[in-house]
């Protein structure tokens, strides 16, 4: 445990983050689950559920949760899939 003022401040900050973090990731896998769901029974309401995955990858991504190239790679995987 940190003595420091400082020090102690960020352990808080750091929590904090960790967990909004975590909200952010689970979010846009439970997005994709979604849509990988809906493609395999081949529902009416994938391409919904499509854009709404695109979006929590973007946001994944703005918020810095996922680096650049794996948001597009993980976009792109699901366009294939959507395509199919």
């Amino acid at each position: 445990m940190p003595n420091i003022k400082s020090a102690k401040k960020r352990v808080k900050v750091i929590e904090a983050k960790t967990l909004q973090n975590r909200a952010t990731k689970k979010a846009y896998k439970e997005a994709v689950k979604a849509f990988e769901a809906a493609v395999k029974e081949n529902a009416s309401n994938k391409d919904e559920l499509y854009n709404e995955a695109i979006s929590k990858i973007d946001k994944a991504w703005t918020k810095g949760v996922l680096a650049k190239n794996t948001a597009s790679r993980k976009k792109s995987s699901l366009a294939k899939m959507l395509n199919k």
